[in-house]
């Protein structure tokens, strides 16, 4: 009975939603990890606790400006520019 199960499941039409499942598994998990290691606002360890509101401007801005919003920020916001404008740019 278990392997009509494992069967069941188990079928080539099903990788792709294993797949974009556990790609967005994976991107949670990331952004979890981002947050509890490198976020100023969350606090872990006791001592941290103890310390209360923090004015720490600095440290906040760079958790807020890291590298993948510093490389998007003068890009144009598309995903194929180069498709985009060939449809939507008229023909001369």
């Amino acid at each position: 009975m278990a392997s009509s199960t494992v069967n069941r499941w188990l079928r080539p039409e099903v990788y792709p939603l294993f797949a974009a499942v556990g790609v967005a598994v994976g991107i949670c998990g990331m952004q979890l990890i981002r947050n509890i290691c490198i976020n100023p606002e969350v606090r872990v360890t006791k001592e941290n606790r103890a310390a209360g509101v923090l004015e720490n401007h600095a440290e906040g801005e760079k958790y807020a400006e890291h590298a993948l919003r510093k490389y998007v920020r003068n890009k144009a916001p598309q995903i194929m520019p180069s498709v985009n404008n060939f449809f939507s740019e008229p023909q001369t």
